[in-house]
């Protein structure tokens, strides 16, 4: 038996309208959905040809240069030489360890595991970085310079233990001579931040060597060169893979001095073996050339190659022979009887004294109400201007700057070149002072007392001198009235051996028509040395007549002292001894300028300095029994 079930046709269209309805719905979502992946496949399809087309060459630069390290090449500095071309610095390599924080996936690990190999605190490589915190994360920072052959063999080996951390090669200073003129050449150091902010910053980066002091400061343009590159293929841990091509650094320019190396060295080791503290110059006399400049306590110049250590630094700052002092230019003292010159100058040239004058010298001189002494307590008797200069007789020249005053003094001392700077490439280079009425008035708000002229005649009171211009003045003398301006540049040049740069003597200004005058004074500076009396006679070199004079500078007056032994003196108390001098006497080449800080007599303490940088510079003639003969 069959059965069938049969909706009613009303029920039946309700049920196919409903599927109608839903199918309708379905094929509207499935369209939606469609056009969705449609419209993202067109997006990715555009943003592939954006990225590929469009923008291709400038990520495929972009990649390049993240597989490409870009460093700067640190340029050889140019080489220093004296006047004969010898070397006296020069560069070797340095191996730095850098860090590039933006390659290194660990900074703290690196540096806990690079602390014991370089010999530093985790502290102190914590602090070279911080440093450089606002400096970009690709640039190198150096954590530690000139490292030794052993501590870069280790690195280099085991180069994948420390992220981030590359061998850097600059090079460094070189001192062929050790020391000598450490305070003329100077030294170098990493840029401050000071320093960076005032610089150009397209020759100059975080961390570059620069020179602090002396010539490599003064001439730091010259002697810098110019940066290379170096282009290095690394990994994406920013490990290098291979060295690309690069730009060679340009070296700098070479600098020659007029300084000769063997006077220099014999000046320093007589300075130097006595404990000397204090200054030679040397000039030639008829061109201004600096042969030698010599300050002592010198400094250890190889402490700054790598950076000073604090230690070291504080020491030098402690000092109290100030070895960080340039006394050549620098120390400012009393100048005492080698004043004595101008002295001779402002008297014959106002006329209150000619070569016939004598007077009386009975060991002392009263003015006012006061008596003032001579060297010699049993005085010097009758002498005239030759004599007093070649006796040093304070007596002559109390009465001598009595008549011409103060400012007539300091007239002839400006002339002769004190009071202002000799203008030689030196930095911090100092005036020193030669007082007048006004100046007193000025300063010290008191009026001058004509007592006060007496010392000044005689190079105490408020006379300050350079040693500079002492041998300045000395060469002004000898060669009759000249004042140059001091040369210790020669010559620049370039990598290739070019002169690029040459200077000749410069004239700083003329005294005329006094010929007579120096004439005058050389012959009382001749008896300072040949005269039976004169005070350096025990200076004489056989077969070489030199002239020169002697000093003592007073320090201060303290009256416990006066007549005890030099010994038993306290070292700050003793007086300064000066010794300046030229030679040939009758045909004048160089001057030679001694300052010995408390070394008391001139003759004693500063004249066998001197007397040694004459036969030295002599030594062949007088081998040859060329030079006028002794009288």
């Amino acid at each position: 038996m069959k059965f069938s079930l049969k909706l009613p046709t009303a029920k039946q269209d309700q049920f196919e309208e409903r599927d109608d309805v839903s199918l309708n719905i379905l094929q509207k979502r499935l369209i939606g959905v469609g056009v969705i992946i449609v419209f993202f496949l067109v997006v990715i399809l555009l943003r592939f040809y954006f990225l590929q087309v469009t923008k291709g060459d400038d990520y495929k630069r972009r990649a390049y240069n993240n597989r490409i390290r870009i460093s700067t090449v640190a340029p050889p500095r140019g080489h220093i030489l004296d006047r004969m071309g010898r070397e006296i610095v020069t560069n070797r390599p340095s191996f730095n360890v850098a860090l590039v924080r933006e390659d290194s996936r660990d900074i703290d690990g690196t540096l806990k595991k690079l602390g014991p190999v370089l010999g530093m605190s985790e502290e102190e490589l914590w602090g070279r970085v911080r440093e450089a915190s606002d400096t970009p994360l690709y640039l190198p920072v150096t954590l530690k310079e000139d490292i030794d052959w052993q501590t870069l063999a280790y690195l280099e080996y085991n180069n994948r233990e420390f992220s981030g951390v590359r061998i850097e090669v600059q090079p460094v200073r070189v001192y062929p001579y050790g020391d000598l003129a450490a305070n003329i050449i100077g030294y170098l150091g990493s840029i401050s931040k000071k320093e960076l902010e005032n610089a150009d910053r397209s020759i100059y980066s975080g961390g570059d060597l620069i020179g602090k002091r002396g010539l490599e400061r003064l001439r730091e343009a010259d002697l810098r060169g110019e940066k290379g590159k170096r282009y290095t293929e690394v990994n994406a841990r920013g490990f290098e893979q291979q060295m690309l091509d690069g730009i060679e650094p340009m070296p700098g320019r070479d600098l020659q001095l007029t300084i000769d190396v063997d006077l220099q060295q014999i000046a320093e080791n007589y300075m130097l073996a006595g404990e000397k503290s204090g200054a030679v110059v040397v000039l030639e006399v008829n061109t201004g050339r600096l042969l030698a400049a010599v300050s002592t306590p010198t400094i250890h110049i190889e402490d700054f190659v790598g950076g000073i250590s604090r230690r070291k630094w504080k020491a030098l700052m402690d000092n109290e022979h100030k070895p960080l002092m340039n006394k050549v230019v620098q120390g400012t003292y009393p100048p005492g009887s080698v004043y004595k010159m101008v002295t001779a100058l402002a008297g014959l040239a106002r006329g209150v004294v000619n070569e016939n004058t004598s007077l009386f010298c009975p060991g002392s001189y009263r003015f006012g109400n006061r008596t003032y002494r001579c060297w010699k307590h049993s005085g010097h008797g009758m002498v005239n201007l030759c004599q007093a200069l070649g006796q040093s007789c304070d007596v002559f020249f109390y009465q001598v700057g009595q008549w011409v005053g103060v400012d007539g003094l300091a007239k002839y001392a400006t002339e002769l070149g004190f009071g202002q700077q000799t203008g030689i490439e030196m930095e911090y280079e100092k005036s020193g002072l030669v007082p007048t009425k006004a100046w007193k008035q000025e300063v010290k708000k008191r009026k001058w007392q004509e007592g006060e002229t007496l010392s000044v005649a005689i190079g105490q009171g408020f006379n300050l001198v350079t040693p500079i211009q002492i041998a300045n003045m000395t060469a002004t003398i000898a060669n009759g009235g000249t004042l140059y301006r001091p040369q210790l540049v020669e010559k620049v040049i370039d990598p290739e051996g070019k002169v690029v740069e040459q200077f000749k003597p410069e004239v700083k200004s003329e005294i005329k028509d006094f010929s007579h005058f120096f004439q005058l004074i050389r012959q009382g500076m001749e008896e300072v040395i040949q005269g039976k009396r004169g005070t350096a006679r025990q200076l004489r070199i056989e077969g070489l007549p030199f002239a020169g004079k002697t000093g003592t500078a007073q320090v201060v007056k303290v009256a416990q002292y006066r007549g005890l032994r030099d010994e038993d003196i306290p070292y700050k108390y003793r007086d300064h001894g000066w010794f300046t001098c030229y030679a040939p006497a009758d045909k004048p080449e160089i001057s030679v300028t001694v300052l010995v800080e408390h070394g008391l007599h001139g003759s004693s303490g500063a004249g066998p300095v001197a007397r040694a940088v004459l036969k030295h510079y002599f030594a062949k003639r007088l081998k040859e029994g060329t030079l006028s003969a002794q009288e």
